[in-house]
């Protein structure tokens, strides 16, 4: 796990993230044109909106893709969140000497989507999980 530091833009983020959701912020991170947010167990539905709305609103106020993330203890059901849009069908987690390394099989149709032009949306997903979980490496079946 890593030490979390936000930039005055992030805690902006997060402050107009929880005015408008009405749903506490854990973690926020900024990947190029995507925040992501990681929000208490439970309040993933009511972060999104009906229908989308909130991420939408979120998405035209700040011009980023918004990823809505809902926290949890178990390394494998925070992954199981992490890859949620893309169908997860299986999480195996398994010690690589030193490292622990995750396997998410997905839906194969959207495997490309899960992975991301250049690795970038696996990435984001890796460092996400990191700063929660004992969990270094991660691979999508």
């Amino acid at each position: 796990m890593v030490d979390i530091t936000f930039t005055e833009d992030t805690l902006r983020y997060i402050r107009l993230f929880e005015d408008m959701t009405r749903t506490r912020v854990r973690d926020c991170m900024e990947a190029e044109d995507k925040l992501v947010f990681v929000v208490d167990p439970g309040q993933a539905n009511r972060a999104v909106g009906k229908g989308g709305e909130n991420v939408i609103n979120l998405k035209n106020k700040t011009g980023k893709n918004i990823q809505v993330i809902e926290y949890s203890d178990d390394p494998e059901t925070f992954i199981k969140n992490v890859f949620y849009n893309y169908n997860v069908q299986s999480v195996v987690m398994e010690n690589r000497g030193n490292i622990v390394h995750a396997t998410v099989t997905v839906d194969p149709k959207v495997k490309g989507r899960a992975i991301g032009k250049n690795g970038r949306n696996l990435k984001i997903a890796r460092d996400i999980v990191n700063r929660h979980h004992n969990v270094q490496s991660i691979n999508v079946a």
